[in-house]
């Protein structure tokens, strides 16, 4: 029979419905030590410390993951991550057209609007409406970073309705709904986009320039504003990039709500309900299409707050699942009947490594000791960051940010300065050692610091043998702070 599972929220319901069918039952919920670290990475991009393990650990209220999660969603770490994803998306980086100084007006916007949690759909229709001078109305880069008509539309069907309309460029869609006329209506929207200079070389205006057609490709006849899959409006006298922001992002648009609601759950699932999140079409459909109708619906509902809705993934039991799994849902990949051990994306990563050890990064541009999830630029990089997959932001695709892991990950982390120099210059061992520690206590440190959990008995006595038979007790206790380090334990979010 199928096991009874908690069901905190609507989600719940929907996903133990599905599983029920399948006759797969579901994992059991994951311990306070794995919520715990699983939560604070994927809400603020950072480990809990040492005293945040101990508070949670020791309180015993029965709602006190619902505790953590309000107070963590208040954090300014919280913003800076959604941030990071949505100037991945709208592909926020310097570049010939776009100054540093730009840039970084861009991003600034950006943050403000995240991090007052403005509705989604106000500050999208702000961005694709947007008129003015790139430094006056930074949202206006959106414009100037990609200045194809073409490339424009396939950006904003990509991003904010999550359908590679490309192949419709050119031919019918073979496997969607897609046809040429949809494709060239629909950018019929962005060809009266004007661009003029200003006294600041630096700086540009974007404006709506009130002429400019597009014709088909084949046969050569105007083609009108279309909203994509849906009516064609009266665009006479209008500015017709503020009339499709205002249908795009709102419940005319079946696909918005769904779109972001999905992009939203794949970030803390690490597998869409539909994978990939970009790849919306009929040929891929959805792998539990009332469960996405429903988060859809609710943001709707909720007004587009995506606090609200990230508190409802949270907080549900499905999301609280354990990754060990049971012999009916061990193969399953899709149905999210026990949690996914993932990669941890590059500048969270290297900010966790930078936490643990207690050293200080630098990037071009940010005062010393800054985190690399706050670097607004996507040219500024280092070796780390690339080597584990930064997103370069020259595209709008999902694929952009790498979490395969390599080789070449794996030798920068055994003999590379990401974590042998860290542990010398944070001289984290010596501190300990120095505040009377007993080899012991720091080794349970260096587990709760790293993994969020004390070490197991027989990792205690393996360790502890090694340090007892050693004159150096620093050298072995920073062998063993290497060794966590490069676990895959440490590098996954599970």
């Amino acid at each position: 029979s199928f096991p009874t599972t908690p069901e905190k929220n609507y989600i719940d319901t929907l996903v133990n419905a599905k599983l029920k069918n399948l006759r797969i039952a579901p994992s059991a919920t994951c311990s306070d030590e794995v919520f715990l670290r699983r939560i604070f990475i994927d809400l603020t991009g950072m480990l809990p410390s040492v005293e945040e393990y101990k508070t949670f650990m020791a309180n015993k209220s029965a709602d006190k993951r619902e505790q953590l999660v309000k107070d963590l969603m208040e954090r300014k770490e919280f913003s800076e991550l959604w941030v990071l994803k949505w100037a991945e998306l709208l592909q926020i980086r310097s570049s010939n057209q776009v100054s540093y100084k730009a840039t970084l007006l861009y991003y600034n916007w950006l943050q403000d609007r995240i991090a007052r949690n403005v509705p989604l759909n106000q500050w999208v229709q702000e961005l694709l409406g947007a008129n003015g001078g790139t430094f006056n109305n930074p949202v206006t880069n959106y414009y100037q970073n990609e200045t194809d008509i073409l490339k424009v539309t396939e950006n904003v069907a990509q991003v904010f309705m999550g359908m590679r309309i490309q192949c419709a460029q050119c031919h019918n869609h073979p496997f969607d709904r897609w046809t040429m006329d949809d494709y060239y209506g629909f950018a019929a929207f962005f060809t009266q986009i004007g661009r003029k200079r200003t006294d600041d070389p630096r700086e540009l205006v974007v404006f709506n320039s009130g002429s400019g057609e597009i014709n088909h490709p084949l046969g050569g006849r105007r083609m009108a504003p279309k909203y994509l899959g849906g009516e064609v409006p009266d665009v006479v006298g209008k500015d017709r990039r503020a009339l499709m922001a205002e249908w795009l992002a709102s419940p005319k648009n079946p696909y918005f709500a769904t779109n972001l609601s999905n992009m939203v759950w794949t970030h803390f699932f690490g597998v869409g309900i539909i994978n990939e999140v970009d790849d919306v079409r009929v040929s891929n459909p959805p792998s539990n299409s009332e469960l996405l109708q429903e988060l859809g619906k609710k943001f709707t509902e909720y007004n587009y707050d995506f606090k609200r809705l990230v508190k409802d993934i949270v907080l549900s039991n499905s999301y609280q699942l354990s990754t060990q799994t049971n012999a009916s849902n061990e193969s399953d990949t899709k149905n999210f009947s026990h949690s996914s051990i993932r990669r941890i994306k590059a500048e969270t990563f290297l900010d966790c490594i930078s936490q643990v050890t207690e050293t200080k990064n630098k990037f071009p541009g940010l005062p010393l000791g800054a985190r690399a999830v706050q670097i607004a630029d996507g040219q500024v990089s280092n070796y780390f960051l690339t080597t584990f997959g930064r997103a370069t932001r020259e595209s709008v695709c999902s694929c952009e940010v790498k979490l395969d892991p390599t080789l070449s990950q794996s030798l920068h982390l055994l003999n590379g300065d990401a974590t042998t120099q860290r542990i010398t210059q944070g001289n984290l061992i010596s501190k300990l050692l120095k505040d009377k520690k007993t080899p012991e206590e720091i080794l349970d440190e260096i587990y709760v610091r790293c993994l969020s959990r004390m070490p197991s008995a027989d990792e205690k006595t393996k360790v502890l043998a090694l340090v007892n038979a050693e004159k150096d007790k620093k050298q072995v206790l920073e062998d063993a702070f290497w060794a966590v380090l490069n676990t895959r334990e440490y590098m996954f979010n599970h």
